[in-house]
């Protein structure tokens, strides 16, 4: 009979082990989630919307780089697609989301990158 009350209490015991490895179990889920949504989910979407916001602030005159690599810039733009002027005579048409960075009309790449050399030579 002592041996059935024995066996009973490594039951309780087993079952108080197992609750307590599932809720640590569940915790580590719950931890590796946070990281994964803060270390890689939300600073994707927070990228992917302002790329959207980008692509829909396009304009007339601003100087944009194609995901191919082209260079030019903005001579017409249409509800899906933007006309990209390349040369003189050469415009081509683009889908939207082709475009891979903006660059508004006045900003020159260049010139910050002169105006910091100039400064750290002084």
């Amino acid at each position: 009979m002592s041996g059935l009350f024995s066996g009973l209490s490594l039951f309780q015991a087993a079952a108080a082990n197992s609750t307590g490895s599932m809720i640590s179990t569940v915790v580590m889920f719950g931890a590796v989630f946070a990281i994964f949504y803060f270390m890689i989910i939300r600073p994707q979407n927070k990228k992917q919307k302002a790329m959207q916001q980008m692509i829909a602030g396009v304009k007339k005159g601003d100087k944009v780089i194609t995901i191919g690599g082209i260079h030019g810039t903005v001579a017409s733009v249409k509800d899906k697609t933007v006309v990209v002027k390349v040369e003189d005579s050469v415009k081509i048409e683009f889908t939207k989301s082709a475009i891979a960075t903006v660059e508004a009309r006045g900003e020159e790449s260049e010139t910050p990158a002169v105006e910091d050399k100039q400064e750290a030579a002084k």
